[in-house]
């Protein structure tokens, strides 16, 4: 097997390539970490219907965490270091295992897909009818990319990542229509959010096909080492803006609707209720200080 071909077991990273795929892996555990506390400890800031999404948003970045420090300790593993500050990190008996990855992706996708229905809080048949589609789909897209992902040619890694695509643009077409539909039984509040959500589930997606693409496109930018550290950063910088971002705009639609259905978790409650009645009307029904 050819490493420059495949895209996997590169003989070795120099040490600022080593240096920039570790950081990045650094900084995805933070995202992770930090942004499953925060979604945990404002659980309560929510009305119940809406909390199940943030438990589940929380469970998605808490198993990517989980996953991202499997690959960090892999990676260590797979390139130790030289014998000074500048060497390169060869590679060592132990390979760089892709598959941690690929399972992170077999949890969480599925996880986010029922957050983001669980957010739009769409009847039970609807929401149940949905995930039946969505679910399947989305596992089917990863187990389908695997093999790709370690094939030994590119031309084994362009017919498993074609065959990938097809659920893949499924998902996205499923998902675009159903959000658009959705708008109209929104709050107008939350539809600008929506709308923007729509944009960010085709953007942020379709950074995984590219980053997998680019052993295929080869030549020294996308090929080799630098095509691995390319890879490694896609992936990762799309893991923190579809699973720890994506996971803040839902706990912002969240709490914007629930300040619209109930004034207890209203922002104006929040800064007034020491000195204000709790409902709207019954502020507007005092009169002025004036």
């Amino acid at each position: 097997m050819n490493p420059a071909v495949s895209g996997i077991d590169i003989s070795s990273l120099t040490a600022s390539q080593f240096a920039t795929v570790y950081n990045l892996f650094s900084l995805v555990i933070a995202s992770m970490v930090f942004t499953a506390l925060y979604l945990l400890l404002s659980r309560g800031r929510v009305a119940p219907r809406y909390r199940n999404a943030l438990v589940v948003s929380a469970t998605v970045c808490g198993i990517a965490a989980y996953h991202y420090f499997r690959i960090f300790d892999n990676l260590k593993a797979s390139y130790p270091p030289g014998d000074t500050v500048g060497a390169a990190h060869a590679l060592s008996n132990v390979e760089f295992n892709e598959a941690y990855r690929y399972v992170d992706w077999l949890l969480t996708v599925p996880l986010l897909l029922v957050e983001t229905i669980a957010v739009m809080a769409l009847g039970r048949a609807a929401s149940r009818s949905l995930l039946w589609k969505l679910v399947p789909a989305s596992a089917l897209m990863i187990l389908l990319g695997y093999p790709g992902e370690i094939a030994a040619s590119t031309g084994a890694r362009a017919v498993w990542g074609g065959l990938s695509t097809i659920p893949f643009l499924y998902l996205l077409y499923v998902l675009f229509i159903e959000l658009s539909r959705s708008l109209g039984r929104q709050p107008e509040e939350v539809r600008t959010s929506i709308k923007r959500l729509r944009i960010s589930l085709l953007a942020l997606w379709g950074v995984y096909p590219i980053a997998y693409l680019f052993p295929i496109i080869g030549g020294d930018f996308f090929g080799g080492a630098n095509g691995f550290v390319l890879r490694q950063a896609g992936y990762s910088l799309a893991d923190i803006f579809a699973k720890a971002a994506y996971g803040l705009v839902i706990y912002k639609i969240a709490r914007v609707k629930s300040g619209i259905e109930d004034s207890q978790y209203d922002d104006d409650h929040d800064d007034h209720a020491s000195v204000a009645p709790t409902s709207r009307k019954q502020r507007d029904r005092i009169p002025s200080a004036a």
